[in-house]
């Protein structure tokens, strides 16, 4: 997938220069899934209004460093996207976020875990070491469990 100017993406102009200067794509709802078709170690950055979040602009800086982190220390490559603010809900609750600002960690088109809010460096680093030791998991989501049928729906 192409990195995609954001003309039309309603961005705050740290985010969007994430996109100019190649650091992430731009994607929507319709876009996600065939940008995670290529493999590998992903972040989604949910930055949301930077009026009602502005730690989401130091997350936004903060994206680069990450992937060459990921990259120097763990020798991972780490691609990151931007979705479109129209798109930014949806993809939240797809992947059960609900704390503004947040990066997504993805990895071969599933769910790993969400980095929430701004962080101190060392709390990045641990985290961005946690997350390429984690597998894939289910996304975390709102909603009624469903139980098999016959289960019992108690505790252990």
């Amino acid at each position: 997938m192409t990195n995609t100017s954001g003309a039309a993406h309603d961005a705050a102009p740290v985010v969007q220069r994430l996109i100019d200067d190649g650091h992430a794509v731009l994607v929507d709802e319709r876009t996600l899934d065939e940008w995670l078709a290529d493999s590998g170690e992903c972040v989604v950055l949910l930055a949301g209004d930077p009026v009602r979040f502005p730690e989401s602009l130091d997350v936004a800086v903060v994206l680069p460093e990450l992937a060459r982190l990921a990259a120097g220390r763990f020798g991972r490559a780490l691609r990151a996207a931007v979705p479109t603010r129209e798109s930014e809900d949806a993809i939240a609750r797809r992947f059960g976020s609900q704390r503004w600002p947040a990066l997504l960690w993805l990895r071969d088109g599933g769910y790993v875990t969400t980095l929430a809010g701004m962080m101190d460096w060392d709390d990045y680093v641990a985290n961005v070491g946690y997350a390429l030791a984690q597998p894939i998991t289910r996304a975390p989501s709102v909603g009624i469990p469903l139980n098999a049928a016959g289960a019992s729906a108690g505790c252990h």
